[in-house]
């Protein structure tokens, strides 16, 4: 979002009536907090023993005290101590909320379930309450006070903390920025922070307004502000002393303190209407570090994958695991896979056939309580299984990227284009802010982005769909990937604009002889780009076979139904679409035998009672198939 559209936002709140009389109340009531303890502050103070205990008068609006002071006064002064003190247990809430927030993101899933647990259990006790016990800790006074609000405050903040990081960190740019080798405090403050902000700015301004009700509480109990200071608490529970010979005494402060938290409140309100209530801002979900560049001959032959040396990516009986109700579901299950430098490598396969986890496991982005096993996972002859995220991250960084299917989700949209892409360049080139620009203007050119130079100041919202996806094809080349994997890269897209998309990553693929892993449910794409075709279902590759056998020799009857399902010049108009008929199977409870033969036409009893393996031919094509050879000779 650019200055001027958040300008205009916030100015927005104030046009709304609500939002008027709030800003107008609060204006008033900081305005009177700065100028009335110089005004009035000895008149304030003044001991007139001829006029104590008095009634409201033309003299004293409210009565005067047991001192003879004037209340009126006395009440105005008094909003100093009251709304600078519940600002800064305010301050302290939220610093100390955000903090215990982040805690789980910086330490790690394990320890983070801890704090959140404790961070819960801290919610269920009242305010108020976690107020007095914090009171009676740190001491009676303002400071204790201060401290004890702040205290009892940060709870609800912390969890609010959680819930908008939650939502944040699941963004594609998070993840990008992982690959990227962002560490966590950076991805921290630069990519969540930015993006709660509004959020966490309403709940604040609602939450000072709690803040100063449970100040006025303390000070009204003995707790908070003690004499010679006073503020609104301390003046009401004076004030209640006198309450049937002069109620005004005890109305004023108690009007103030219901005024000026009313304030607060509405002002929270109104600004969370305009601004969309606490949620992340949807156009937020976005800054991709998700590296791409790809590059490869059609369909290398079996020699030219035979070599070790030219191998970027090596998977052996690679499965993902992930905890379930009736016990471990495994969506990913004993993938062997290998893509050799400057080939392209399609996964086809219906949703939920495990293509997109396969490629999470691959960048390392499956986090607890998710469990990623192999027996071999090598990414340019590195053990990605062996050693900690650190040792890996710089690899990552620059020799692997990932471009995923929404480009709405692919930037921050807090920051600059040219500054998102900058950051690979400084975080792995050691290249400073300026050079880093340069390099993205660069890359920017490089994927045909038109005027790169002004294209580079201007935020993601100012971006077309296809031009997003273009920026994360240029993000890709500040580093020098070796492997790109696009996962769904042109599904949100038009097809005018996929067409682009593709060609560009053909062409970045034979200039730089970079390795493509292109993830589709769309057969017909995968074959455009793609040399190798990997067929996936229900977790298991079904099916390995050259693009350009997929409609004439194709083996496995799911690969056949996919390629029927596809539309093409010749479909007659007048008949109902192909489709393959009954359900995906269930990653929860995957059958026995052939996990396609419920929807297969060939299956016997063969294949509903064991699995076939996956078998490679002599030209190297695999299939899992009891009647592959039947298919073949059809």
């Amino acid at each position: 979002m650019s200055r001027s559209s958040a300008s205009a936002r916030w100015l927005a709140v104030l046009r709304t009536p609500v939002g008027a009389t709030a800003g107008l109340l609060l204006i008033g009531f900081l305005a009177l907090s700065i100028i009335a303890p110089p005004l009035w502050g000895d008149d304030a103070n003044a001991v007139d023993t001829d006029s104590i205990l008095q009634g409201p008068s033309a003299e004293h609006l409210v009565g005067t005290d047991n001192l003879g002071r004037d209340l009126f006064l006395r009440v105005l002064v008094a909003s100093a101590s009251s709304i600078q003190l519940a600002l800064l247990a305010t301050g302290l809430a939220v610093m100390a909320g955000v903090i215990l927030g982040s805690v789980p993101l910086l330490v790690g899933p394990r320890l983070g379930r801890l704090i959140t647990s404790a961070i819960n259990i801290a919610i269920a006790f009242p305010g108020l309450l976690l107020a007095l016990f914090f009171a009676v800790i740190f001491g009676v006074g303002s400071t204790g006070a201060v401290l004890a609000i702040g205290a009892a405050g940060a709870p609800s903040f912390a969890r609010l903390m959680l819930t908008l990081t939650a939502s944040v960190i699941e963004r594609d740019y998070v993840s990008a920025a992982r690959i990227a080798g962002v560490g966590r405090v950076r991805i921290l403050l630069r990519h969540v922070l930015p993006n709660i902000g509004e959020p966490l700015v309403v709940n604040a301004t609602i939450g000072a307004g709690g803040a100063l009700l449970a100040f006025a509480s303390l000070s009204f109990l003995g707790l908070g502000v003690q004499p010679p200071a006073y503020d609104w608490g301390q003046l009401l529970n004076t004030g209640l002393n006198s309450i049937y010979r002069n109620p005004a005494a005890a109305f004023a402060p108690g009007i103030a303190v219901v005024l000026a938290g009313l304030a607060f409140n509405m002002l929270g309100e109104s600004i969370a209407q305009i601004i969309g209530a606490p949620t992340i801002r949807s156009g937020s979900r976005t800054h991709r570090r998700r590296e791409l560049r790809a590059a490869s001959h059609p369909l290398p032959p079996e020699e030219s994958r035979s070599t070790t040396s030219d191998r970027v990516l090596d998977v052996v009986d690679l499965s993902v695991t992930f905890p379930g109700a009736d016990g471990p579901v495994r969506p990913v299950r004993g993938i062997n896979l290998t893509v050799q430098r400057g080939e392209a490598v399609g996964i086809v396969g219906e949703s939920g056939s495990g293509k997109s986890l396969t490629a999470l496991a691959i960048a390392r982005l499956i986090e607890e309580p998710g469990q990623v096993d192999a027996e071999r996972l090598e990414f340019l002859g590195v053990d990605l299984l062996s050693g900690s995220e650190r040792e890996h991250r710089d690899l990552l960084g620059t020799s692997l990227a990932v471009v995923f299917q929404d480009p709405m989700t692919s930037f921050n949209p807090t920051q600059r284009m040219g500054r998102q892409l900058a950051e690979v360049a400084e975080q792995h080139q050691g290249m400073n802010r300026r050079h880093a620009l340069l390099r993205a203007i660069d890359r920017l050119r490089a994927v045909r982005v038109p005027t790169p130079a002004l294209r580079a100041q201007q935020y993601p919202h100012q971006f077309s769909g296809g031009m997003r996806q273009r920026a994360m094809i240029g993000m890709g080349l500040m580093g020098s990937p070796a492997l790109i994997i696009a996962d769904e890269p042109t599904t949100a897209l038009d097809p005018t604009v996929q067409q682009q998309v593709l060609r560009l990553l053909a062409s970045i693929r034979r200039a730089d002889d970079v390795a493509i892993l292109l993830i589709s449910h769309d057969v017909s794409v995968v074959a455009e780009l793609c040399g190798r075709v990997v067929v996936m279902y229900a977790g298991q590759i079904v099916e390995d076979l050259p693009a350009a056998e997929l409609t004439t020799r194709a083996r496995h009857p799911y690969t056949r139904a996919l390629i029927a399902a596809v539309p093409t010049m010749r479909t007659d108009l007048g008949m109902p679409l192909n489709a393959i008929p009954g359900l995906p199977v269930d990653p929860a409870h995957v059958p026995v035998g052939c996990p396609y033969s419920a929807r297969c036409p060939r299956a016997d009893d063969h294949c509903r009672d064991e699995d076939p393996p996956l078998v490679a031919d002599a030209a190297g094509r695999r299939v899992a198939c009891w009647h592959a050879d039947e298919l073949e000779e059809s």
